[in-house]
């Protein structure tokens, strides 16, 4: 009976583990180098548009789940000091998805740093108070 019961408190808190991690984002991603002079040939009004365009990928991408790949099941048993019990482990790793999220968004955060610079350099009154990635 304890060892029935220690399985099952073992698998719950392991499938426990498994929902929060399902939750967890990356917020790490660093924006790839796109030039400014991408968008020379915009002007204020223009620029602007291409900015919101650009927000609104970025907003769709970070709404993507992050998804989780098993890597490998283990079965084993263990002794410790309330005997001997059964014990499950899971390896658990990113999916190939959430890598193509990532490169997604590090894309869209260095074009909008680029749109934002090439705003700046305009004198565009729109940008004022954006920040681009690194500013505080």
């Amino acid at each position: 009976m304890t060892q029935h019961k220690t399985l099952r408190n073992g698998l719950m808190t392991t499938a426990a583990l498994i929902a929060l991690t399902g939750c967890a984002t990356t917020s790490n991603i660093s924006p790839q180098y796109v030039a400014p002079s991408t968008y020379q040939g915009y002007d204020c009004a223009g620029l602007q548009q291409e900015i919101n365009r650009i927000d609104s990928y970025i907003a769709q991408a970070k709404k993507q789940q992050t998804t989780l790949a098993a890597t490998g099941v283990g079965v084993g048993v263990s002794a410790g000091r309330w005997g001997i019990s059964p014990n499950i482990t899971f390896g658990i790793g990113k999916s190939s998805n959430s890598q193509a999220r990532d490169a997604k968004l590090s894309r869209l955060f260095g074009e909008r740093d680029a749109a934002i610079q090439s705003a700046r350099l305009k004198k565009c009154a729109f940008v004022a108070g954006q920040k681009v990635y690194g500013e505080q």
